[in-house]
């Protein structure tokens, strides 16, 4: 059966996630569906996190976190915006499975898995990674207000989720890393300068190049994302929250006050597809 085959998931099951980007996969096991017994959703709780590198990790690795996270049956849930890294992925799961006698099942989510509408275009188009925090959002937005949605990752994104809880679109830019990268790459001068995503920038003027560079990418990337909240509170409503997530977030924390820290934001949205999973 393949990665990407409609497999049925019950409760049952340990699910585990893994949400696989640019720079890292990042996993989890689901710990708490965010079901009570009154059948009120909260957002599901995830546990014994753990990072791999996107480009090059070790099935070791990978093996001993799956000994810890899941020691019997599981389904692994993958949500991808790096095809290569998530085919990898799936292979060293397939093979842990067929070697190892462990039963291990594991599907890719699209867009279908979630409970959120997407009023875009084309929402297949759409990082998975986006809307699975976007659902996630619209699970713990206050009643009629909208959310917007800052996820500090390799790219930058501001999302909107409306009033009504739809997702409505939003912006894309480059991360402090990235910035860095192109500068390095694009002159023949400029170097690239380490640790942008967790050091304040240095007050202006930068009296170095490497200040230089540190300055603009730092301020201008708080600059960037707090003017684009800005429009996004224009769009629907100067009463919506801003949650904040992403590796990086509190190099942009001071520069969105008030703003809610949800760091596991997107695999929360990723377990929500469990929940349709296991109603098929």
């Amino acid at each position: 059966m393949t990665a990407s085959a409609k497999v049925p998931v019950c409760l049952g099951d340990t699910v585990l996630l893994a949400d696989v980007g640019n720079s890292r996969i990042k996993l989890a096991a689901v710990s708490d569906h965010g079901v009570d017994a009154s059948g009120v959703r909260r957002l599901p709780t995830v546990a014994k996190r753990q990072d791999l590198d996107s480009r090059e990790f070790r099935t070791a690795n990978l093996e001993k976190w799956l000994s810890q996270a899941a020691p019997s049956a599981a389904v692994v849930l993958v949500a991808s915006v790096h095809d290569g890294a998530a085919a990898r992925l799936e292979a060293a799961i397939a093979e842990l499975s067929a070697t190892r006698h462990r039963v291990l099942r594991q599907r890719r989510i699209g867009h279908g898995d979630l409970p959120l509408e997407v009023h875009v275009a084309e929402p297949h188009k759409v990082g998975i990674d986006r809307l699975a925090a976007a659902a996630a959002a619209g699970v713990v937005r206050r009643p009629g207000r909208g959310v917007i949605i800052v996820d500090c990752g390799t790219a930058a994104t501001v999302d909107v989720v409306s009033p009504a809880g739809g997702f409505v679109g939003g912006a894309i830019l480059p991360g402090p890393a990235l910035m860095a990268r192109a500068l390095a790459e694009g002159t023949s001068r400029l170097p690239a300068v380490a640790a942008l995503e967790q050091e304040a920038p240095p007050a202006m003027p930068g009296r170095s190049t490497q200040e230089a560079i540190a300055a603009g990418i730092g301020w201008g990337i708080r600059g960037a994302i707090a003017k684009l909240v800005d429009e996004a509170r224009a769009s629907i409503g100067a009463e919506a929250d801003v949650i904040l997530t992403g590796g990086w977030r509190g190099a942009v924390r001071d520069a969105l006050p008030g703003a809610i820290e949800m760091p596991e934001l997107v695999l929360a949205g990723i377990a929500l597809a469990a929940d349709r999973a296991c109603a098929r």
